[in-house]
């Protein structure tokens, strides 16, 4: 497997520059013969098939959703960075370049973040002219709020709902081009393989899902933008359908998958509040802002009503352990902190599966400060959120929070262009590992995600296509047996679900599968959790394929065999995650291992070792994968302990 990064030469503040002065071009005229697919809809898929649409290329997006407003994306709340400075506190490309490569706790590249703290400014311009309606100032500045993980305020906003904003920012420029033709859209399709001819991404497979027909889609080249992989945790703050299917099946066809252990949970989210839950509720980041988060120091406080705890008997834990950073420590540091308290037996909330789960989020002293009605302004559909899933007022009483599985950090390994380890398959977004190292900030993954569609892959896709002659576009052949062998597969495991008839729903299966990853592979992670793990993942693997139930048939509209699918994956990949796990030795960022600590809980890194890029091979179903690495240089950051005391 070939992991050449293909990071341009030159001083770090110029690579982007230089490497787009030196790609191929593709002349205008030339574009129209080209044909491209995007897999996905969302910021980065939507973005992507929106840009290359307008420079003219032939597009075909797919998403499995019945519109491209649907993307998960829709869902991010708080915020999205850029370096701006427009708070004149300081902050710069190389402040957000460093606070992004240190809060990914040194595991990203230089070149890929700082490329994209370069290209954030232009990320914003773009949006406010797309209309996206940021929070502004009196005077008519945009606004901006603070993050974790950072000491300025670089948060560009739309109340608690910036990713719908982006979102409709970006299906419109799409649909635009859907009018104009250079885009077409193929809602309720599924993509359920690559098509590889001669070792080179030349198509995908699908199933509509609608009427169940298998279908073969060829184009000059592929972009998987399906976003992340929390579901394996079945229990997360991502829509129930999100899936790893898309990034799993390119796997499977020879991308290398890198780092997959590197899982976020995020510390702001509503509590479990029973087994009858199918995902769990994100309360923005942002809420911590004006939010203090705080515990009973005493055990038998936590059953009461939180206005009667005195001051002097409430631990507002952030601020004691992380005085420099407070209540806006980055996440993977929060969580664990939150974790601990309620391990102590001062959780607060409900009892479920025998413990409270939950920590207060307090906003007394910010609505004593500012008044209710700022933070109305600030935060008001968020609260209104809130006091709809819990019947409580946050303005009156404390919001219940606890972490829950969020971000995936890991996924398809690609070089400095987004090009996976597989020639003319690209990935962009959430469904790649480039930026965030092992844990991302708050607001990075819009930013991201815009970064990846709009700003370069118009770029580096382009330099791509530029290699092939035109001529050779119009030669890709649905009829050539590459297609064909993809399609036969596809068919195959679609009718060996639906033959199995057995007596246990998919959801079952899946709920059975989170439980083993949240419990052993979820904050805390151990040698003996983790091979125990592997085994129970094995033995629910082979549950599956002898006992799942899927009413109806493969050739028809059947949301059971959907998700079977999707869970079938999951099983697969959820191994893969735990070797990763166990094989990283050392604690870093969200992937923490109890054996790789301080005396006060804070995580160890062994950079002589690990300060790499774990790169998979697949080798078949049930087999022990091949690690490949790619090492990390620091040439312009000194590694250190990552400290936020």
């Amino acid at each position: 497997m070939n992991l050449d990064p293909k990071i341009p030469d030159g001083p770090l503040e110029k690579k982007w520059t230089t490497a787009k002065a030196n790609y191929k071009l593709v002349n205008p005229a030339n574009r129209r013969k080209y044909s491209v697919i995007v897999v996905g809809s969302g910021l980065a898929g939507g973005g992507a098939a929106a840009a290359l649409g307008e420079q003219g290329y032939n597009v075909k997006c797919f998403c499995f959703q019945d519109s491209p407003r649907r993307a998960h994306s829709i869902a991010a709340q708080g915020g999205i960075n850029a370096a701006k400075n427009y708070q004149n506190d300081g902050d710069s490309v190389y402040r957000l370049f460093y606070d992004t490569i240190k809060g990914g706790d040194y595991r990203s590249r230089e070149g890929n973040v700082y490329r994209l703290a370069e290209v954030s400014t232009s990320i914003i311009d773009q949006c406010v002219a797309q209309g996206v309606p940021f929070a502004r100032e009196y005077g008519g500045m945009l606004d901006n709020r603070s993050f974790g993980g950072a000491q300025v305020s670089r948060t560009f906003y739309a109340r608690g709902q910036t990713g719908q904003q982006l979102l409709l920012g970006v299906y419109q420029s799409l649909s635009r081009q859907i009018g104009l033709g250079q885009v077409k859209m193929y809602n309720r399709h599924e993509m359920l393989d690559v098509v590889l001819v001669n070792g080179v991404a030349k198509g995908i497979i699908t199933r509509n899902m609608v009427n169940g027909k298998i279908e073969r889609w060829a184009a000059d080249a592929v972009v998987i933008a399906s976003g992340g992989y929390s579901t394996v945790f079945f229990l997360s703050t991502n829509a129930a359908g999100t899936n790893v299917s898309a990034a799993w099946r390119a796997h499977k066809r020879g991308a290398g998958f890198a780092n997959p252990c590197f899982t976020q949970i995020h510390p702001t989210c509503i509590p479990q509040e029973g087994e009858h839950q199918s995902k769990l509720t994100l309360m923005s980041e942002s809420l911590r802002n004006d939010g203090r988060v705080w515990a009973p120091k005493k055990k038998e406080d936590c059953g009461k009503n939180p206005k009667d705890i005195p001051e002097e008997d409430r631990d507002y834990f952030l601020e004691r352990k992380y005085p420099s950073f407070g209540n806006l420590a980055p996440r993977d540091i929060s969580s664990r902190a939150a974790k601990e308290v309620c391990d102590e037996g001062r959780g607060v909330g409900p009892v479920v599966a025998g413990e409270r789960r939950g920590v207060y989020l307090d906003f007394r002293d910010a609505i004593q400060r500012l008044g209710r009605k700022t933070i109305e302004a600030r935060y008001g559909n968020l609260f209104d959120m809130y006091e709809n899933i819990t019947g409580e007022n946050a303005y009156e009483r404390p919001m219940r929070i606890y972490p829950a599985p969020h971000y995936t950090m890991g996924g398809l390994w690609v070089d400095y262009n987004l090009m996976t380890s597989i020639t003319g398959l690209f990935a962009a977004g959430e469904a790649n590992f480039s930026d965030h190292g092992a844990n991302r900030l708050g607001a990075s993954a819009l930013m991201q995600g815009l970064a990846d569609g709009f700003f370069v892959l118009p770029y580096t896709l382009g330099n791509y296509l530029g290699s092939i002659p035109p001529g050779e576009a119009g030669k890709i052949d649905i009829n050539d047996p590459a297609f064909a062998d993809a399609e036969n597969a596809v068919k195959e495991s679609v009718g060996k679900l639906v033959s199995i008839k057995g007596k246990t729903s998919p959801r079952s299966l899946h709920t059975a599968l989170g439980k083993i990853m949240w419990n052993k592979v979820g904050m805390a992670r151990s040698k003996e959790s983790l091979t125990s793990a592997i085994d129970e993942i094995r033995a629910l693997r082979e549950r599956f394929w002898n006992d799942v139930l899927i009413p109806g048939g493969g050739d028809e509209l059947n949301i059971e065999l959907e998700r079977a699918g999707r869970v079938a994956d999951h099983l697969e990949f959820a191994e893969l995650l735990c070797f990763d796990a166990l094989d990283r030795n050392e604690s870093c960022g969200g992937h923490f291992r109890v054996e790789h600590q301080t005396e006060d809980g804070e995580a160890v890194r062994h950079d002589d070792q690990y300060a790499n890029v774990s790169v998979w091979e697949f080798t078949g179903v049930g087999n022990k994968p091949k690690k490949h690495v790619e090492p990390l240089n620091f040439e312009n950051i000194k590694l250190a302990v990552r400290s936020y005391k």
